[in-house]
């Protein structure tokens, strides 16, 4: 097994001191008192800033910033993420919005802060339990999402497989490079670009919303031992065994039984037979190739690497290739 990239540790972001003297004032000023300490968030693959407040009235928050013009990508993420956040169930584990605000140029989204830290890897199977169990809970009540949700317009994992997912058939037709693959799976591109095609026809009818971006960097375990899922920038409506395969990636890495995790779930209810295979074929051309391309981001880079290869490698146990 490749070893998972040091998730606890991603791009460097901006400390609060070296935000503008403006933007801090308006940030204290929405908080309702002068902030005293700041932890910055150490995961996570985008420069933005992150951190959690503390100010001198006790109270705690987690805020992100960046600024508009420099990085308007990760601005727009920022708002879409806020928007999300304002629209989820209120009883669900994941962070609840406070607020937004435009100020020096640049946008901010505060959240309440969760007292947590990421999963061990590998993983503690009491933390990875945790994790299962939140996701279940958020599954079971946004395979029937509210209006506020679906009225966004979110995108459809259908169609985001179809223009920026499927990479196998990119690589079969000579458009992008073969990355370099392991042995068992050399000559195997005829299968690959086959099971990949499948997912966009597998989530083609869903109506839920999943998070879209599910891996432990996204997850926090608070001291009572419950998981919170963050970082919900990309929701969108799909079956919610897409969410849970990306989640299992690093559980594979750890050498557990993913397989038999992955049935068990209520998230795999009614999946297709073929749907595991259809994503770990699709994740693994989508990383491994990204991985090829980024040249600005090494943290992203061995994210990407790491997670293709723990998905080719699932993806050859459970196809018996040698």
């Amino acid at each position: 097994m490749s070893s998972p990239p040091p998730y606890h540790a991603g791009a460097p972001r901006p400390s609060w001191p070296q935000l503008p003297a403006a933007l801090r004032a308006a940030i204290a000023d929405r908080l309702g008192a002068p902030v005293v300490t700041a932890r910055t968030a150490t995961a996570g693959f985008t420069r933005g800033f992150a951190a959690v407040l503390r100010t001198a009235d006790g109270g705690r928050a987690f805020v992100k910033a960046a600024p508009a013009v420099a990085q308007p990508h990760l601005t727009q993420g920022y708002a879409r993420e806020a928007a999300i956040l304002g629209r989820l169930p209120v009883d669900l584990p994941a962070p609840r919005l406070r607020w937004t605000l435009d100020a020096a140029g640049w946008f901010v989204l505060c959240a309440d802060a969760v007292d947590g830290h990421l999963p061990r890897l590998p993983w503690a199977r009491a933390e990875l339990d945790a994790t299962l169990a939140a996701y279940a809970e958020v599954a079971a009540a946004l395979a029937d999402p509210p209006t506020g949700l679906t009225s966004l317009g979110l995108p459809r994992l259908a169609d985001l497989a179809r223009s920026d997912i499927l990479w196998w058939e990119e690589v079969a037709a000579g458009r992008e490079p073969l990355p370099a693959l392991p042995a068992a799976a050399r000559g195997r591109l005829p299968e690959l670009v086959m099971l990949e095609s499948r997912l966009p026809e597998y989530a083609d009818g869903a109506t839920g919303v999943i998070h879209g971006d599910l891996r432990v960097d996204n997850v926090l375990i608070d001291p009572d031992g419950r998981a919170w899922l963050c970082d919900w920038t990309w929701a969108c409506t799909g079956p919610a065994w897409f969410d849970l395969v990306t989640l299992l990636l690093t559980a594979y890495a750890g050498g557990l039984d993913v397989d038999r995790i992955f049935a068990a779930h209520p998230a795999a209810t009614g999946a297709p037979p073929d749907a595991l295979d259809a994503t770990l074929a699709a994740l693994a051309g989508y990383y491994l190739t990204g991985a090829a391309a980024v040249t600005t981001s090494p943290q992203r880079a061995a994210h990407q690497r790491s997670s293709g290869e723990q998905a080719l490698r699932w993806l050859t146990d459970r196809q018996g290739w040698r």
